[in-house]
């Protein structure tokens, strides 16, 4: 098969388009900095008051104070205050709570009975009761702990609510008994009174 002239020229033509277009697209080198006009700078780099950026930090107004319940070296329910973004949902405070006292706190002689891998899952309000829901972690803590624990929750969710009210606890959304002042085991709902 020949191959005619035109069919040469439009190879070659395609070719050194190609050609072209590789080169047009080729990192520049030079030996070191180079200057440009201004009118080459991209549109708002030159403005000598650039505009504000749009990272989202919480307004001050918008944070709201509330109690969370620690404990003394001595196992007695402290209140400390925290400030959540507004409006303040039982389950921020209460994760607010499972965060634990911060290293001044601790220092002060705060400490939580709550171990650091419990997660709340929800907290619903119903009247004068709280059904609050937490992963399997919280069903781990055991012994005075666990009294201790349901004691902060307790008191947390009475700071929000009213000292009446009556709290039922939840694992993994399974209502689940828990420990008392007195020792008994209870299904719920428990109340602050039961604690002090």
């Amino acid at each position: 098969m020949r191959t005619t002239p035109r069919r040469v020229l439009v190879v070659v033509t395609v070719l050194a388009g190609l050609a072209l277009l590789g080169a047009g697209c080729a990192i520049p080198t030079q030996s070191g900095p180079s200057s440009i006009s201004s009118s080459h700078v991209p549109f708002g780099l030159l403005n000598a008051n650039p505009p504000a950026t749009t990272t989202t930090q919480p307004n001050p107004s918008s944070l709201v104070p509330v109690k969370v319940y620690f404990l003394t070296s001595t196992d007695q329910l402290q209140a400390v205050q925290r400030v959540v973004i507004t409006p303040a949902s039982l389950t921020s405070i209460i994760s607010s709570l499972l965060a634990g006292p911060s290293a001044t706190e601790t220092a002060n002689g705060a400490v939580t009975a709550i171990t650091d891998n419990v997660m709340v899952l929800s907290a619903v309000a119903q009247g004068s009761q709280v059904t609050v829901n937490f992963n399997s972690a919280f069903s781990q803590i055991s012994g005075t702990s666990a009294e201790l624990a349901v004691a902060q929750v307790v008191a947390t969710i009475a700071a929000e609510e009213g000292e009446g009210t009556g709290v039922t606890f939840e694992i993994a959304g399974q209502r689940t008994s828990v420990p008392i002042a007195s020792g008994a085991s209870v299904p719920g709902p428990v109340y602050l009174l039961q604690f002090i």
